[in-house]
């Protein structure tokens, strides 16, 4: 293996100078094109947003090193992106069925203690995810969630219940849901580890009327400790 072929092979020692300016140049334009759409966290970036920055990134990395591409046509794509997410952005302000289909709806993941199944789907979102983001909201259990929704931005959005609303639902935490039950208490609730319905139960192996699993485990009604 030769290793100055890897790493030299035939550079070119006078055009590295010119890498460098090029490469600073093209930093420059980057900088000063992210600024011109806007000031915002990359949480907050739409999927289009994103391939916006993946297409500025493209378009000025090859001409950063390739001595054929002058960087007035680096200047000219950026611009040209640049003015059609302008374009875009302004569209999205003035017509909402444009920027639903751009950027898609907001999605309730949690009505009333239960999970939306259809809506958790949509959202390509395993259980695992979901329940790793409700416990980040500082859920102990879906009892406590009111209703939780999946922002177009990926951002979650809970609104809880107050302590003496809480209701009996589903733990949030892997330990209390590898308890599951193989007997019934009476008087006691369970909650479908499936949907988080919850039930008084007769059998341990009872289906959910609501989504037809019949994995269950016992509902806890704890207050959120804020």
């Amino acid at each position: 293996m030769d290793f100055f072929t890897i790493f030299v092979n035939d550079t070119d020692w006078k055009f590295v100078g010119e890498i460098l300016l090029r490469c600073l140049i093209m930093y420059t334009m980057i900088i000063v094109f992210l600024r011109l759409t806007g000031k915002r966290g990359v949480r907050q970036l739409s999927i289009f947003e994103v391939a916006i920055i993946l297409a500025l990134g493209s378009i000025a990395g090859d001409p950063m090193f390739d001595e054929t591409l002058p960087l007035l046509q680096a200047f000219i794509v950026m611009s040209t992106i640049i003015v059609l997410y302008r374009l875009t952005t302004y569209l999205t302000m003035q017509y909402q069925p444009f920027e639903d289909l751009l950027e898609g709806k907001p999605l309730y993941i949690v009505e009333n203690g239960e999970m939306v199944l259809e809506h958790i789907s949509q959202g390509k979102m395993s259980h695992d995810e979901f329940f790793a983001e409700m416990r980040q909201q500082g859920a102990e259990h879906l009892g406590q969630i009111r209703t939780g929704l999946l922002e177009s931005d990926g951002k979650f959005s809970i609104l809880f219940y107050s302590p003496e609303e809480v209701r009996y639902g589903l733990p949030l935490f892997p330990k209390a849901q590898q308890e599951l039950i193989t007997e019934v208490e009476p008087h006691s609730y369970y909650a479908c580890l499936h949907c988080g319905n919850v039930v008084l139960l007769s059998t341990p192996d009872a289906i959910c009327q609501r989504c037809k699993y019949c994995k269950w485990i016992k509902a806890i009604n704890t207050q959120r400790q804020t």
